[in-house]
């Protein structure tokens, strides 16, 4: 017969071995900080965008928010909340927010930060040209008949009735898979408890049809 001190020993040891056992099957709680990849749809300057003008950027990848998949092309809405210029003893700040987005069938409420993360555009293939339609001087981004210089060299597509010369491989833009951070900007928490960005090299420039990252909070190093 065991004597009681013992019995109560060993069904301890058997309740934390199951204890331990049942830790062990759980899988890790999942991180709380979502993403979500947008493009753009307007600059926002630091100190030349007013605070409160209203922005909008696409959803780049169809993303679960608040439990209902979004699909891609969602718009985010917002405002601009804060926009400071650098000054020679401050640093320049922006901050975004979004407060809802919407899409075909439905819609939802957020509320959503710009970060100092964002996917730059990469070319994938083909040689340091780009080819492509010949464009007037009036239609180009400069006025100048060219892409702009992270494009490479622009030229219009050699004549297809030359049939002795071929038609090269032309490279595509393409946006990486990847984060990287902005240079010299980095995401730091807002007075009110959202996120703003900020620089102590340069005035702050988002740039229209960027895919750049929303979050309710900053984003570590990460995908």
């Amino acid at each position: 017969m065991l004597r009681p001190c013992l019995f109560s020993n060993l069904v301890l040891s058997v309740f934390i071995s199951a204890s331990l056992l049942a830790q062990q099957d759980q899988p890790p709680a999942a991180s709380t900080a979502q993403e979500y990849p947008v493009m753009l749809e307007q600059n926002v300057i630091a100190g030349k965008t007013p605070e409160g003008t209203k922005v909008q950027a696409k959803l780049s990848i169809a993303t679960l928010v608040n439990g209902t998949v979004v699909p891609r092309n969602a718009v985010f809405s917002g405002e601009v909340t804060e926009s400071v210029a650098k000054t020679k003893d401050a640093p320049s700040r922006v901050s975004v927010r979004m407060d809802s987005v919407a899409w075909k069938n439905g819609s939802a409420a957020v509320k959503l930060y710009m970060t100092a993360w964002f996917y730059p555009n990469m070319m994938d293939a083909g040689q340091e040209l780009q080819y492509g339609p010949t464009k007037s001087p009036q239609g180009s981004w400069n006025g100048q008949g060219e892409y702009p210089s992270d494009a490479k060299s622009y030229k219009p597509f050699p004549d297809s009735q030359q049939k002795d010369q071929p038609v090269p491989d032309t490279p595509n833009s393409v946006t990486s898979k990847h984060r990287v951070l902005i240079k010299n900007v980095e995401s730091v928490a807002a007075s009110d408890g959202g996120v703003e960005l900020v620089s102590k090299k340069s005035n702050i420039k988002l740039e229209r049809y960027t895919t750049y990252v929303l979050a309710a909070t900053g984003l570590e190093a990460g995908k």
